[in-house]
C-alpha cells in the first residue's frame, strides 16, 4: 500500500503585512484634504488581533474604512479574515469601529469544509480538524489536487491557504 499523502489547510494573517498595510493607511489619512483636523485613527493590538477605527461620522468611517481595505489588499492581507464591527458612538462626538482578525479556521468553518468534501464522495480522502487547521490526507496525490481545486472554487467566508504538502 503507498504511503499516504497529505497537506495542511489554514487560514491566517500576517501581522507584520497588517501593521505595514495600516501604517501605510495612516499615512495617506494624514495627507488627504478631507481628512484635516478630522480625529480619524486607526488602532492595531496584535494580542487580540484587532483594529479599532475612529472617525467623526458614518460618512467618514467608510472612507477611512475604504483606505484601510485598499492598503490590505495591495500588501496581500486576506480581506475575508476580517470581521466588521458595528459602528457605535464614541466620545466626542465620534464613532468607532471594532475590526477583528480571523485567525486560523473557525470549527463551524472546518465542519462546513469537512462536508463540503464528503459531499463530493472523493475515494479515500480523510480530513481530520487538528487545533485550527485542517489536514486532508489520500494515498493518491491526484486526489489531493482535486481537493485543493474544489476548496479553492467554494467560498467558505475564510481565505484558505495551502501548505506542509508531502
Amino acid at each position: 500500500m503507498p504511503p499516504a499523502s497529505s497537506f495542511d489547510v489554514t487560514s491566517t494573517v500576517d501581522l507584520q503585512e497588517v501593521d505595514n498595510a495600516i501604517n501605510q493607511a495612516r499615512k495617506e489619512v494624514g495627507q488627504r484634504y478631507d481628512f484635516k483636523g478630522s480625529p480619524a485613527a486607526i488602532e492595531f493590538k496584535k494580542d487580540d488581533s484587532t483594529l479599532t477605527l475612529v472617525a467623526e461620522d458614518a460618512f467618514k468611517m467608510d472612507q477611512l474604512w475604504d483606505i484601510l481595505q485598499t492598503r490590505l489588499v495591495r500588501r496581500n492581507v486576506p480581506v475575508k479574515n476580517l470581521k466588521l464591527g458595528e459602528i457605535e458612538q464614541a466620545a466626542n462626538s465620534t464613532v468607532r469601529r471594532t475590526v477583528t482578525l480571523q485567525q486560523g479556521i473557525p470549527s463551524d468553518a472546518a465542519r462546513e469544509i469537512i462536508k463540503y468534501l464528503k459531499d463530493h464522495k472523493l475515494k479515500k480522502v480523510q480530513a481530520t480538524i487538528q487545533a485550527d487547521q485542517l489536514r486532508i490526507s489520500s494515498p493518491s496525490k491526484d486526489e489531493l489536487q482535486e481537493v485543493m481545486h474544489l476548496l479553492r472554487d467554494h467560498d467558505f467566508g475564510i481565505a484558505l491557504q495551502f501548505g506542509n504538502y508531502r
